[in-house]
């Protein structure tokens, strides 16, 4: 099958309307969570609107694995100090933008950054490889359809242009922090932009799908020190386990 049919048919599936809904992590009236009853492999029995946790096929995260040469397109980051608050969501801290002025374009297509948040440990791995941190930069175009960029982290020297997320984390579930400068988001992607394209999910629930997943090849730092804190806060890891590829193609 030439190439072209199957990018075609791989990320066919990107077509799909997200409704304003996968935004959210989830239902706000059933509880889930990452230990015991509520873990991931009881999402799907938590409500009806997390069947797909168990019953979909393209769901995220995945190990990277066989990817094939598509000659992707390059990610375009047109990112700026924006406005933030820092949201303790009780499942992860996540970063939402007030503006809607940074932008990622790909394939000529405009997606608006909503928010960041990060997982311990990552979430995807690369060929087996799990990471100590991962970040994704949730996006989403007019129409609602999401693309997420995840961006990996390896243990070095402290990370800085984390700091400001790192030293104002709310303390507990519900609580939320405005920072008082501007953020700029560019700061934490890789001047390197090669990645990886597969269909997906989110990783929390709904998990809802048809989501636009790019994977940057070029790791970033992080200490041990920012791994644990994040870890101390949350209570343990937040990281979904990996899920099964079926029919899906990785393309790089």
């Amino acid at each position: 099958m030439k190439m072209s049919k199957i990018f075609m048919l791989t990320f066919g599936v990107f077509a799909l309307t997200a409704c304003s809904q996968t935004m959210q992590s989830a239902d706000k009236h059933t509880h889930w969570g990452y230990t015991g009853h509520e873990s991931p492999e009881h999402w799907a029995t938590l409500s009806p609107k997390f069947a797909i946790c168990t019953e979909g096929k393209s769901q995220s995260p995945v190990n990277i694995v066989n990817a094939i040469d598509g000659k992707l397109a390059p990610i375009k980051i047109d990112y700026h100090p924006s406005s933030v608050e820092i949201v303790n969501n009780g499942h992860t801290i996540q970063v939402d933008f007030k503006d809607a002025n940074n932008l990622m374009q790909l394939n000529g297509h405009t997606y608006t950054l909503k928010q960041f948040h990060f997982h311990v440990p990552s979430e995807n791995q690369i060929r087996g490889k799990s990471f100590p941190l991962e970040a994704h930069f949730v996006h989403a175009d007019k129409d609602g359809n999401l693309a997420v960029l995840g961006v990996l982290y390896v243990l070095s020297s402290e990370n800085q242009r984390l700091a400001p997320i790192w030293h104002n984390f709310p303390q507990k579930a519900g609580e939320t922090h405005t920072l008082d400068t501007a953020f700029d988001p560019t700061k934490l992607i890789p001047k390197k932009r090669d990645y990886y394209r597969f269909s997906g999910s989110l990783t929390t629930p709904p998990c809802s799908e048809g989501v636009n997943w790019l994977v940057l090849k070029q790791y970033d730092n992080v200490s041990q020190a920012q791994v644990d804190a994040f870890s101390t806060l949350m209570k343990g890891h937040n990281n979904r386990p990996i899920q099964p590829i079926n029919a899906r193609v990785i393309v790089e």
